[in-house]
């Protein structure tokens, strides 16, 4: 079989999807399943929807417009505010779309009215984390001229918290959130049929029994996926972590000295290599780089050690583990690791169909993470 890849358990992405669908549904907070990390996959959008989710999201357009050409019947949501030069795509193939700008807004319904359709709006919340959002004391007049656009039904509000600054949804701001919506409808009359809390990063608020107020939609995608929360990316009980696994192929397996020589200046990416002397080491390298994936977004199995990465290069410390030329290795990966090996073309996605299988608490077996970054990169999962 072909490497790089990622192999892709659908069984396993059902069961996790089912049991944050069925959690949420006692709370009467229903599910958009996003597959922006998925790159807009029909298999995964289909696991997704078997599991009961109520619809599917992307930030991009062109996700959902492959979604719409395979057939997968779900409504569609763009969850990222639309370019003004996608806009009659956006109403072609999404039946809602975030928003916080009113240019924006009117191009669409220039665009629905031309193709003869109502577009749907989720009017989107600044509530602190400083991505997205329209300040909440100007939510009114925005909603007050949203209503004025032919061919646009404002179907909600919504914010994002998380993302850029590490805003935790808590009581606070989840409570804001359902004030602004009970402001709205006060104002305007009942008209706000969904109030969306956010992302994975909502989960541990939705579901630590606090009041969830008005909010009843969360937009999950990295929790369904890898099995963890993306506040402190911890396991979430009852969940498979290794939903989805990279394998990359070895390439070279050489005794090499830890310590580089010769006059050091910066790294292909800027950084400048380590200096301890570990003496020489078993040095594995595999056919995977920057180009594929986030290197430090890899978990390598026990015994291995990620030491650095060029575009083509993943270079490991395999000393308690030698590999020969040609064997496979398997990664666990954070979420910035798998968002890049999707996008790449040079890893393949193998599909596997899997069967919904009962799981306790899996990280601590599943998933080693790892102690450090590597040497001039963040991880940005």
């Amino acid at each position: 079989m072909t490497a790089p890849r990622l192999e892709i358990d659908l069984g396993k992405i059902r069961h996790n999807a089912r049991t944050l669908v069925g959690q949420l549904a006692d709370r009467d907070i229903s599910v958009t399943g996003v597959t922006k990390a998925a790159l807009g996959s029909p298999e995964i959008a289909g696991a997704l929807l078997q599991a009961g989710v109520s619809a599917l999201g992307d930030s991009r357009i062109e996700n959902i417009e492959a979604m719409c050409l395979a057939k997968v019947p779900a409504p569609m949501t763009l969850i990222r505010s639309p370019m003004l030069s996608q806009a009659d795509q956006v109403v072609a193939h999404a039946d809602l779309s975030f928003n916080t700008e009113l240019d924006v807004i009117s191009k669409l319904s220039s665009a629905a009215r031309k193709a003869g359709r109502t577009h749907g709006i989720v009017l989107m919340v600044e509530l602190g984390d400083l991505r997205e959002g329209i300040m909440p004391g100007d939510l009114e007049n925005t909603v007050r001229e949203t209503l004025r656009f032919p061919n646009i039904a404002l179907k909600g509000i919504g914010t994002n918290l998380a993302c850029r600054s590490g805003v935790s949804p808590d009581a606070r701001n989840m409570a804001e959130l359902s004030v602004l919506a009970n402001s709205i409808d006060a104002i305007f009359g009942s008209m706000l049929d969904i109030v969306s809390g956010g992302n994975s990063a909502s989960l541990e608020w939705a579901l630590s029994g606090a009041d969830t107020g008005r909010i009843n939609n969360l937009r999950l995608g990295e929790s369904i996926l890898l099995g963890c929360g993306p506040l402190h990316r911890q396991p979430i009980d009852g969940l498979h972590t290794d939903a989805i696994t990279l394998i990359a192929e070895v390439i070279e397996a050489k005794v090499k000295p830890s310590q580089p020589w010769g006059e050091i200046a910066q790294a292909a990416f800027g950084e400048t290599p380590p200096t301890m002397d570990r003496g020489p080491i078993s040095q594995t390298i595999l056919a995977i780089g920057r180009q594929d994936t986030d290197p430090c977004g890899l978990y390598p199995p026990p015994g291995m050690e990620i030491l650095g990465a060029s575009s083509d290069h993943l270079v490991l410390d395999s000393d308690r583990c030698p590999q020969p030329i040609g064997a496979e290795i398997a990664f666990q990966l954070n979420y910035s690791a798998l968002l890049r090996a999707m996008t790449s073309p040079f890893v393949a996605k193998v599909m596997k169909a899997g069967t919904e299988t009962a799981t306790g608490r899996m990280a601590e077996d599943n998933v080693r993470r790892p102690d450090r970054d590597l040497v001039g990169s963040r991880n940005q999962g």
